[in-house]
């Protein structure tokens, strides 16, 4: 007779299709989370709103804001200093994004070992 591993680890079995259960709903749980994120929008702004960055949950770049009267173009490091505070406001909305995404996903991660945080409401 073949004694079960599992044994070992108490109860004495182990359940597969429960475990394979759990695993579907924690992916559709994740699945949830990650559209959920992709619908919310975070802003990235710099030099008091003069470049105003949006990206989603998910950290994708969906719109760039520039104040009107701020930058005419008409001189290179106009243009060149444009760049940077595009590049820092994504940077700014990229770390919104990545907060948002820790919250949201955290509980659902916790039991692989993830950070957890607060949960949003409609999640989980």
């Amino acid at each position: 007779m073949t004694q079960n591993p599992f044994d070992a680890l108490g109860g004495g079995g182990f359940d597969m299709n429960a475990l394979l259960q759990q695993a579907q709903q924690m992916q559709q749980q994740l699945e949830d989370a990650q559209s959920q994120l992709a619908a919310q929008t975070v802003e990235g702004t710099v030099a008091g709103g003069a470049v105003t960055v949006t990206a989603n949950g998910v950290g994708e770049l969906v719109g760039v804001t520039i104040r009107a009267g701020e930058f005419d173009g008409a001189e290179p490091d106009d243009l060149s200093d444009l760049s940077d505070l595009i590049v820092a406001a994504y940077r700014d909305a990229r770390a919104k994004s990545e907060a948002l995404a820790s919250q949201a996903m955290g509980p659902l991660t916790e039991g692989l070992g993830g950070a957890g945080g607060p949960a949003l409401p409609g999640l989980g």
